[in-house]
């Protein structure tokens, strides 16, 4: 008897009667049926509890993206323990963090990094995992049998995810079981993924977009995935003419869009492309559309909530919004927890069956952020357009208050994208002795030569004189995270002396 709130039930109950099926197509030309994907999950949940773990118990990854680590995923939530992966590029003093703070009963890691893992390990017990799906912990569940999955309630945690950590210490989100389940089944609803699909699958997996969108989706549909180790454009172009459906970040689609291989021809057998975890700017959304007759979906999520909205798939995907509220998710804009009027920016706030538990040993910080009734606050700042569009205009903690007025970076990032010669900007607020912080421009150029004097004449005609930037910078690239996410957090930190006197 299959229980739908359990998750790997879930995951598990297209495939069903299809076992010989297969799920992934490989990068050596092998594939994977979902009878093996499920048998080899079976394995790892009898290892993991042959090494301890009780329903509860936390068990941290940071492997590189393999079938195995995917196992690993699934295996640990049939043992009714709680997946934690970690960031790839995680060193080991941010590592022995996150295994302070979640305390897990098994960490995996690459058997490079055995050693130094060892040492901030703690009490857990120390697997390893290569990047060819071999290690010790493979070695033990080779020699395990079928594994019954442990009952579970819908609320009971299935992951814990950290976050980046912009504002302090990484906060660890809560997911449940009903929360992932819920969500994967509205987004292959709404996406409308089926068994027929076949996606091809770049994204990391120590992250919501890779782990909980990508390949939940797609073993909730029974669709078949092209499992690509990471990022690589040629695979990509090789792997679009018999393929259905890519999910990227900007960079993805930037990338994709410098080879003269990308062409209508080439992306005739697609029917979605779906762009998230960073802003895709409207130029590369129309350049998509140009190149491929296709418009790409953006939609919009968080860590702590997986999707909220989407962009429609019948309907106008409108170029620099994300959409609508998806089924069964609410979705407001407040100031102070009173909604504001349309089109007037506020923080959004989400409420809905996908939104997390709460922050893993911090019940402060969740109280701050979760309200009794079920409201989330993002931290995102938003507004509605005419059409009801949802336009995230950035971070909270991005605003910059200059001289005591309000300054929202996105407007003045949107014009400074859209001027000749200008590949893409971050605008970013940093201390100044006189008007508390000062507005900052700093810019990327398509080609050498661009000139910061002939942005800042350029703003000077279209915007108030407190949201002009006091300073323009042109650097080679701005900082970002592994999903393609500006780092503002860096750049601050960067020119916080800009103006010292």
């Amino acid at each position: 008897m299959y229980d739908t709130n359990h998750l790997t039930h879930a995951l598990r109950q297209s495939s069903i009667g299809r076992e010989d099926a297969v799920f992934a197509q490989l990068p050596d030309g092998g594939t994977v049926t979902f009878g093996s994907l499920f048998q080899g999950a079976e394995q790892m949940a009898a290892a993991l509890v042959a090494l301890g773990v009780l329903p509860g118990d936390r068990v941290a990854v940071q492997v590189s993206k393999t079938i195995e680590a995917i196992q690993l995923y699934l295996g640990t939530v049939m043992a009714g323990g709680i997946f934690l992966p970690l960031n790839t590029a995680y060193t080991a003093a941010e590592i022995a963090y996150f295994i302070g703070d979640a305390t897990p009963r098994v960490v995996v890691c690459d058997p490079r990094r055995l050693d130094e893992t060892k040492s901030v390990s703690g009490d857990a017990k120390v697997m390893t995992l290569d990047a060819t799906g071999h290690g010790t912990l493979r070695e033990l569940a080779d020699v395990q049998t079928g594994f019954d999955p442990a009952p579970r309630e819908a609320g009971d945690l299935a992951a814990i995810l950290y976050t980046s950590g912009t504002t302090g210490r990484s906060k660890g989100a809560m997911l449940s079981h009903a929360n992932l389940a819920s969500n994967s089944r509205v987004l292959r609803d709404h996406w409308r993924f089926t068994a027929d699909d076949v996606l091809i699958h770049a994204l990391p997996i120590f992250h919501t977009h890779g782990l909980f969108v990508a390949t939940n989706v797609a073993l909730l549909a029974g669709c078949q995935v092209v499992f690509l180790p990471g990022f690589d454009p040629e695979a990509i172009l090789q792997a679009m003419p018999t393929s259905t459906a890519l999910m990227g970040v900007p960079t993805f689609y930037t990338r994709l869009l410098a080879d003269d291989r990308l062409t209508r021809e080439r992306a005739g057998n697609m029917r979605l492309f779906v762009s998230g975890s960073a802003p895709l700017l409207v130029d590369t959304h129309e350049q998509w559309e140009s190149r491929t007759g296709h418009r790409i979906l953006e939609r919009y999520g968080m860590t702590e909530t997986n999707m909220n909205t989407s962009n429609p798939y019948e309907g106008e995907r409108r170029a620099g919004t994300v959409g609508f509220a998806l089924p069964g998710v609410e979705v407001r804009i407040t100031d102070n927890g009173t909604e504001v009027a349309p089109g007037e920016i506020g923080v959004l706030e989400v409420r809905g069956p996908n939104v997390f538990q709460g922050y893993w040993q911090m019940p402060e910080k969740t109280a701050e952020e979760l309200r009794p009734d079920g409201w989330f606050i993002t931290g995102d700042l938003a507004r509605q357009d005419a059409d009801g569009y949802y336009v995230i205009v950035g971070r909270q903690k991005d605003l910059v208050i200059t001289g005591g007025f309000n300054v929202y970076p996105k407007e003045i990032e949107s014009l400074i994208d859209d001027m000749p010669g200008v590949l893409e900007s971050a605008v970013i607020g940093v201390p100044h002795p006189d008007f508390g912080e000062a507005v900052v421009a700093v810019v990327v150029p398509e080609k050498a030569g661009l000139e910061p004097d002939s942005i800042a004449k350029a703003l000077s005609t279209v915007l108030a004189k407190f949201k002009q930037p006091k300073k323009v910078l042109v650097v080679d690239e701005l900082p970002r995270n592994t999903m393609g996410k500006v780092q503002k957090k860096a750049l601050r930190e960067e020119y916080a002396g800009l103006f010292k006197p």
